[in-house]
């Protein structure tokens, strides 16, 4: 494997991120991983992230790691969580345009906050082959828009999630249809400190089946 840090344009300012790559020449399918709220330190370095990161390309898939608005060396300010769909859209583009990258197979993650951006721009771009959400505090509503989404999902959360209505989640969990899995993490709370192996794996092993 190998990492390449990478800048992309998004609008005016620019944002930056790092690939991990397997070996050989690709084309590969590739996977984007966001990261949790910015305000309370979350960044592509939280541990959630780089766990995900690295087992995606332990399956020979290439995964996208990058900075929202206003974090590291990404350009701008936080954007209370609007302006922030348009860094995964960047990312998105970013990877379509890679040579590297197969295009008909991109997905996208999401950790904590990084889930709420990924979700929408999933739903309204069909160019997004599969979607994972780690610990997603999404409301009712969002759950209810999510149903728009017609491609493999993977929502997982754990049992003593803080930040995450579990009553929700098993409710939606349970009235899913079609191409969702749902897992809840006996033991694991929002920060999933301990289980960054267990979510990497079911993660990975998702993406691989659904990006083959």
């Amino acid at each position: 494997m190998k990492t390449r840090p990478v800048t992309f344009p998004c609008g005016e300012i620019t944002l930056e991120g790092e690939w991990l790559l397997p070996d050989g020449e690709g084309p590969f399918p590739a996977v984007i991983v966001s990261h949790p709220f910015p305000p309370h330190g979350g960044s592509m370095d939280s541990s959630v992230v780089i766990a995900v990161w690295r087992a995606l390309a332990d399956k020979s898939i290439a995964a996208l790691r990058y900075n929202f608005r206003g974090v590291g060396r990404s350009e701008g300010s936080f954007g209370e969580g609007v302006t922030e769909r348009e860094d995964v859209k960047a990312a998105l583009e970013h990877a379509l345009a890679t040579e590297c990258i197969d295009k008909e197979r991109v997905g996208l993650a999401g950790y904590s906050f990084g889930s709420m951006m990924s979700a929408p721009v999933a739903v309204r771009d069909e160019r997004v082959r599969c979607l994972v959400l780690i610990s997603p505090p999404l409301t009712e509503d969002n759950w209810k828009r999510l149903e728009q989404y017609d491609r493999p999902l993977l929502a997982m959360v754990g049992e003593n999630d803080e930040m995450v209505s579990v009553d929700l989640f098993r409710r939606q969990m349970e009235a899913s249809t079609g191409n969702g899995q749902y897992r809840i993490l006996a033991g694991a709370d929002h920060f999933l400190a301990g289980y960054e192996e267990e979510v990497s794996s079911i993660v990975a092993g998702f993406c691989a089946d659904t990006l083959k």
